[in-house]
């Protein structure tokens, strides 16, 4: 009775080890499978179009000169949210990872690279802070170089700023921000200046759609002449406005609806269709 009882459980015993042992096989072979795939589908994604194997644009970066201003601005004027902020950056790696192109471009030119408005980051004479704010659908990143011995947040740059910044400048860019199509634009651009103003950022002006000579002039102009409203194929229901940020920076505004929204849809749809692929 008892040999027949322990034979009983050896066979139980013997039978469990081996369904387990075929699990773990089983499980391993799994594995490496799951992993081979993986492996092969990630030097597929290597050797893919440099389209695919990106995911988007991650930020915008905006250099600014005084940094608590353009952070007011973007985050309690625009009501952008703060992701993180860094500072002090300085070191041998930093210099070489972004400066390396100008230090080289001063190099040929013969010149001292602090000439054509590069900082030491290096020796740590200048230093490089940074804070990066959520819209939506976008990251922006403000970026300030500054002396040393200036606090973080300061109004004081290393470099001046560049004047006359018009958009018709070969390298010049813009950031550009997408109003709600139930907002009415016209009061949006004279709540935008007029709150701008309250805060003493009198730069933030938005141009009109008729000839304005002087600042007077700007500010007498109907609030109808605030939007520019496009009906022009392919351009049919655009809406804009451009101005100045308060640190000089080139700012646009637009709604897209009807034709255009349906053009940027579609073209969204087919690129997204194109990367799965």
């Amino acid at each position: 009775m008892t040999d027949a009882a322990d034979n009983a459980t050896d066979m139980d015993r013997r039978a469990l080890l081996q369904t387990a042992g075929a699990a773990v096989v089983t499980g391993l072979v799994a594995g490496t499978a799951t992993d081979a795939r993986a492996a092969t589908q990630d030097a597929e994604r290597d050797e893919a179009p440099l389209g695919a194997r990106l995911q988007g644009v991650q930020h915008f970066g905006l250099t600014v000169q005084n940094m608590e201003r353009a952070y007011q601005f973007y985050t309690e004027v625009l009501g952008g949210t703060e992701v993180f902020r860094h500072g002090d950056f300085q070191g041998d790696g930093v210099q070489n990872t972004l400066l390396a192109d100008q230090e080289i471009e001063a190099n040929a030119r013969g010149v001292n690279p602090r000439t054509i408005g590069v900082p030491d980051l290096r020796s740590g004479a200048q230093r490089l802070d940074v804070r990066f704010i959520q819209f939506d659908n976008m990251v922006l990143e403000l970026l300030q170089y500054r002396e040393a011995d200036q606090p973080m947040g300061s109004a004081k740059s290393f470099a001046e700023p560049v004047e006359h910044m018009s958009p018709a400048f070969p390298r010049m860019m813009h950031i550009c921000f997408y109003v709600r199509d139930d907002v009415d634009f016209n009061k949006f651009i004279a709540d935008l200046e007029a709150e701008s103003a309250r805060r003493g950022m009198t730069q933030v002006r938005a141009n009109r759609t008729i000839r304005v000579m002087t600042e007077a002039d700007r500010k007498a102009a109907p609030r109808s002449t605030n939007t520019n409203r496009v009906t022009a194929e392919p351009s049919n229901g655009w809406e804009l406005i451009y101005c100045k940020g308060p640190e000089g920076e080139q700012l646009e505004f637009v709604k897209a609806l009807g034709p255009v929204k349906k053009r940027f849809s579609e073209a969204l749809a087919k690129r997204q269709q194109k990367v799965v692929r």
